[in-house]
């Protein structure tokens, strides 16, 4: 069923962003699968019922952290996702995005507006001031989007992050509400 938009959060002119909720479990479950050449060995998002039940909970009900869908505004279809995770306020309303793509919207531009959509809700109705990306060296689409999108290279992790059976490295990419251009 396609998704009006009223229902979004924000859009641009081909994707929307919503929050995530229970509902979406069968058709993100199955775009997951749909996606793991595309995922594997980056990202292992949820696979089952039960799986992506717990997920969605804790970005439903977790205030450190806020996910958001990103549709296709023409049918509805979830193309990605973009989490927030690790949200601080006080001094330092900062967040640490991830995100993922569907092998069905991959390429197409699609998690491109999705972000930038993101990002605008962050700096905007959610008044972080920083925005930060963690991704591994050879994760080269992930670095692309990041820079497209404006962010800088920070810093290097070395063994930040336990994935797919080993500590894997991690640049640190970053973004400001003063780095963004006016809208």
């Amino acid at each position: 069923m396609p998704h009006t938009a009223s229902r979004f959060l924000a859009e641009g002119p081909r994707v929307g962003i919503r929050h995530f909720t229970y509902e979406d479990g069968a058709e993100f479950v199955a775009r997951v699968r749909e996606s793991k050449d595309l995922h594997h060995p980056w990202l292992f998002p949820p696979d089952t019922a039960g799986s992506y039940a717990a997920y969605a909970g804790r970005l439903i009900e977790d205030p450190t952290k806020a996910g958001f869908l990103v549709c296709d505004r023409e049918d509805g279809s979830i193309a990605g996702f973009i989490n927030i995770n690790n949200i601080v306020g006080g001094a330092f309303l900062s967040g640490a995005l991830g995100y993922g793509a569907f092998a069905h919207a991959a390429g197409r531009g699609l998690m491109k507006e999705g972000l930038e959509l993101v990002i605008g809700h962050a700096f905007g109705p959610m008044r972080l001031h920083r925005l930060e990306i963690n991704v591994q060296p050879g994760n080269t689409a992930s670095i692309a989007l990041a820079r497209s999108c404006g962010f800088r290279l920070e810093g290097y992790s070395p063994q930040m992050l336990f994935i797919d059976g080993a500590w894997r490295d991690h640049e640190r990419w970053a973004l400001t509400t003063e780095m963004r251009p006016p809208r």
